[in-house]
């Protein structure tokens, strides 16, 4: 089975997507209808549908759409870890029409202030409590909040952590640093895969020679059997001309190292096994 483990889709017609007002190639809807075809061509089997903004009418409606699309296999939603009541705003998501897609849950953290923002102590119960209710959570951050996720997922070891675009590294000469370092620390931790996505829109033209490196790190720390591709559809379409087979090709090409389990892994066991979804 081939998964697709980090995409996004949204109708500007039924809710709004404020962060795409400046971003003229995303300021449209994007529908299951418009991926369905490249799903098709690559032979992708199941996506994980993630979500996008902070609004708790978002989570559901993707819920919905995950229950009559063949491709859409799970979600990852949102809802307030603040909250004292998040068990229970968990627990309707999950009787929700569509409920049983819910995997995990995601927070915006990259557009927190705050570099230590999942070491709150409001926040960390909130990330508890998706993991006593059996979901994964997801991590997007900074750079320069990546050392408090590295603790996070340390000192939360009974939550399941994925860290989507493997952290967001600054790609370039001096880039590699302290991020590998980073990256070698949370490989210590058991509770935690990464996603191989988000990578192609930090890059330049010949985008395989300069994400070489990151792509060898994660492969060397985290390894195979905890790494996962994700196209990050269609935000991957601000790179040049990063349409979605050449974002798979891509993958392809930077882990064209591995033997076939381990390419197995990347591309579907890794991300079926942390998220349940079943072949």
């Amino acid at each position: 089975m081939r998964i697709d483990a980090h995409h996004h889709l949204w109708d500007l017609a039924v809710r709004d997507q404020p962060w795409t007002r400046d971003i003229p190639a995303l300021r449209r809807t994007f529908t299951a209808a418009e991926l369905r075809p490249a799903l098709d061509r690559n032979a992708i089997d199941a996506t994980v549908l993630v979500q996008t903004i902070a609004v708790p009418e978002e989570t559901p409606e993707l819920l919905a759409l995950a229950s009559g699309d063949p491709h859409v296999r799970a979600v990852v939603g949102w809802t307030r870890l603040t909250d004292p009541g998040v068990a229970d705003r968990l627990a309707e998501l999950r009787e929700a029409p569509g409920g049983s897609a819910l995997v995990g849950i995601r927070h915006g953290v990259q557009d927190e202030p705050d570099p230590d923002w999942t070491a709150r102590p409001e926040v960390r119960r909130g990330i508890a409590a998706v993991g006593a209710a059996g979901l994964v959570y997801d991590l997007v951050v900074r750079p320069d909040q990546l050392p408090a996720a590295v603790r996070t997922v340390r000192e939360l070891p009974d939550v399941r952590f994925v860290l989507d675009h493997a952290g967001n590294p600054v790609i370039g000469p001096d880039g590699l640093e302290p991020w590998a370092s980073l990256l070698t620390e949370l490989a210590g931790c058991p509770n935690v895969t990464v996603k191989l996505s988000g990578l192609v829109t930090r890059v330049g033209p010949a985008p395989a020679r300069a994400l070489r490196p990151y792509a060898d790190t994660l492969l060397a720390t985290v390894g195979p059997h905890r790494l996962m591709y994700g196209s990050d559809w269609p935000v991957c379409l601000l790179a040049a001309r990063a349409g979605y087979d050449d974002v798979l090709s891509l993958a392809q090409t930077l882990t064209d190292q591995l033997g076939a389990d381990e390419r197995a892994a990347v591309f579907g066991t890794t991300a079926a096994r942390w998220y349940g979804i079943a072949a």
